[in-house]
């Protein structure tokens, strides 16, 4: 007779037998919550805790009763750096290289995590954790977000108990396409009766955890809250944008000299670090026409308005956490995910799709034609974008944005909030560290070890290095001894206080790079090119970076153009759609592109 692993005793009769019952999970003692919070293309300078001119009271309450971070780094992109934050693993390391939906056949670039990383939520629910994930997930190829599947990577196959959110890099926020569990669903209201997706993510997570606790109130839980905001398109209900009226109109130049004066006294960065010059592309306020600045402006404040309308349903989520006496015993982590996004161009646009890099989609328009729209920013009918001088500012006093490797790209706010165990409350810790890092941190302060085999997958081991040395030692030396990047074709490498980078121009030679070098120690926002004074260094640095992209799976080399021509997707391309009766739905990315192009719809009724 077959028992399937039983470990009791089957006789004829029950009165000879012995029952048996597998142990059940349980957490480590006194394990606490724990809990994921990313925001999407919010810059260094963009909370108020880091310098930033807009209003983040909950997160800044974070910062004041924990520890925020001014040398944490992510990948310069959303799906990698989401990728090694849930895994504990380089993003090349674990197939995502760059965003899911530019898969290609290589082992860094299959646009979903490896079944030999498992991911924190996998890891924490052999160890009695309850999982839950709200948001944005954008970890598998375009072409498996459908109804057609597979769903072996969607997040209830990855190790979440609970998963309600959107699958892609980006969604409406009042309409967005929306997944529960493993079936698509509709929001539960309209924009017209005051639907916004970020209240309706924090509503489900809030759910989720009032239904775990009111079952099982001993049980530890983790949530992973990946808003939207402040991904394009920038939409938010109204009042948070007439709340910031008037408030930018002296432009970008004047915010980031505001910005900077402000993190210089708070300690955010170091004495004697420099403001960047302004990025190519971006002119200087007062050369701008009176109608440029209105709308540069008038999008700022849409932006802004998005980013406080987050932080109170972040405060939302903290409340409840108190009102059910869970918020000392909740370790919250809270990122951002890369840089300010660079993709709304130089004037902004009232379609993200009008201005992509990762596309190589260009529409020419004026701001001419953008003011026409400036009342509508905000509302349904624009995926709006701001534009790259607002960017900047966002990133001040780094160089570049999203997708570069320089520190506009890569050196991102982090918070660790954790009152049973960080005392040393408002505290900045200065130690260099990079996304992968997190997971370890948290394995390490509940005192569990990474599986070495999990499903029966043998796995990977854990590349990051933990930080929680740091939360009682503020002076304590970096223990992150190397990290390499790269992102698109942009390359950096940091060892050991020094950092090689270089940018790449998209479709040109990778040969014709050129590397900078900083001795990012006493050079916090890269100003100073030691290049041509110290070329055995920056030569000893290309070689290690050369040496971990062959040992991370980084190789072959490609950027968005050349990656193009390898095909980029494993999309079929197809000329005709046909839908059966039913409610069967398919997600935007997967749906006819019929935009600017001619077509026929035929339909039987």
């Amino acid at each position: 007779m077959a028992t399937n692993g039983f470990g009791g005793v089957i006789g004829r009769t029950i009165d000879e037998s012995t029952p048996w019952f597998p142990e059940r999970p349980e957490p480590p003692e006194g394990a606490p919550n724990v809990v994921y919070i990313v925001l999407d293309d919010t810059g260094f300078a963009h909370l108020g805790c880091y310098g930033s001119d807009i209003e983040t009271p909950n997160m800044d309450r974070l910062a004041a009763g924990g520890i925020r971070y001014n040398n944490f780094h992510t990948t310069a992109l959303c799906s990698p750096t989401r990728a090694c934050l849930l895994t504990g693993r380089n993003h090349h390391s674990v197939g995502v290289g760059r965003i899911s939906e530019l898969n290609a056949g290589f082992p860094g670039y299959y646009g979903h995590a490896t079944e030999r990383a498992a991911n924190v939520a996998e890891i924490l629910s052999l160890h009695g954790y309850s999982t839950f994930a709200s948001g944005k997930w954008h970890l598998l190829p375009n072409t498996n977000t459908s109804v057609a599947g597979p769903y072996n990577h969607w997040p209830t196959s990855r190790g979440f108990d609970r998963y309600y959110g959107f699958l892609g890099g980006e969604t409406s926020q009042w309409n967005p396409d929306l997944v529960m569990g493993n079936e698509r669903v509709q929001p539960p209201r309209s924009p017209e009766e005051g639907y916004h997706l970020t209240e309706d993510l924090v509503d489900r997570a809030i759910t989720f955890i009032q239904d775990q606790k009111s079952v099982e109130p001993e049980k530890p839980f983790f949530l992973y809250l990946a808003f939207g905001a402040t991904h394009a398109p920038h939409q938010v209900p109204r009042d948070f944008i007439e709340k910031y009226r008037g408030r930018f109109d002296d432009g970008w130049d004047a915010a980031r000299a505001r910005i900077f004066e402000r993190q210089q006294q708070m300690g955010i960065v170091p004495p004697g670090t420099e403001l960047a010059p302004r990025n190519d592309g971006v002119r200087a306020w007062n050369d701008l026409t009176d109608t440029e600045r209105r709308y540069f402006a008038r999008t700022q404040e849409v932006f802004a308005g998005f980013l406080d309308h987050t932080d109170h349903h972040i405060g939302r989520v903290l409340d409840f956490l108190g009102e059910i006496g869970q918020f000392e015993n909740t370790l919250i982590v809270l990122i951002s995910d890369n840089g300010a996004s660079q993709e709304g161009g130089p004037i902004g646009t009232p379609e993200h799709i009008y201005f992509s890099s990762l596309t190589g989609v260009r529409v020419d328009l004026t701001v001419d034609d953008l003011i026409k729209h400036i009342d509508e920013l905000g509302g349904p009918l624009h995926h709006n974008h701001y534009p790259t001088g607002w960017a900047q500012a966002g990133n001040t006093p780094l160089k570049r944005y999203k997708q570069n490797t320089h520190g506009g790209g890569i050196r991102d706010p982090m918070i660790v909030h954790w009152p049973a165990r960080i005392k040393d409350r408002g505290a900045i810790r200065h130690q260099y560290h990079h996304v992968s890092d997190v997971t370890p941190t948290v394995l390490e302060v509940l005192g569990i070890e990474a599986s070495t085999v999990y499903k029966g997958v043998e796995q990977m081991p854990i590349e990051g290095t933990s930080f929680a040395y740091t939360f009682e030692n503020p002076d304590a030396p970096t223990r992150k001894e190397r990290q390499y990047y790269e992102m698109l074709g942009h390359r950096a490498i940091y060892e050991d206080r020094w950092k090689a980078v270089s940018f790449h121009q998209p479709g040109g030679s990778f040969d014709a790079d050129r590397w900078e070098l900083y001795h990012i120690s006493e050079d916090f926002s890269e100003c100073s090119d030691l290049a041509g004074e110290h070329p055995e260094k920056l030569q000893t640095l290309i070689d290690a970076w050369w040496e971990d992209a062959e040992r991370y799976n980084v190789l072959p080399l490609a950027d968005p153009v050349s990656a193009r021509s390898l095909g980029g997707t494993t999309r079929r391309r197809r000329r005709q759609f046909t839908y059966y009766p039913g409610k069967a739905s398919v997600p935007m990315r997967l749906a006819p592109n019929v935009a600017d192009r001619s077509h026929r719809i035929t339909a039987e009724i």
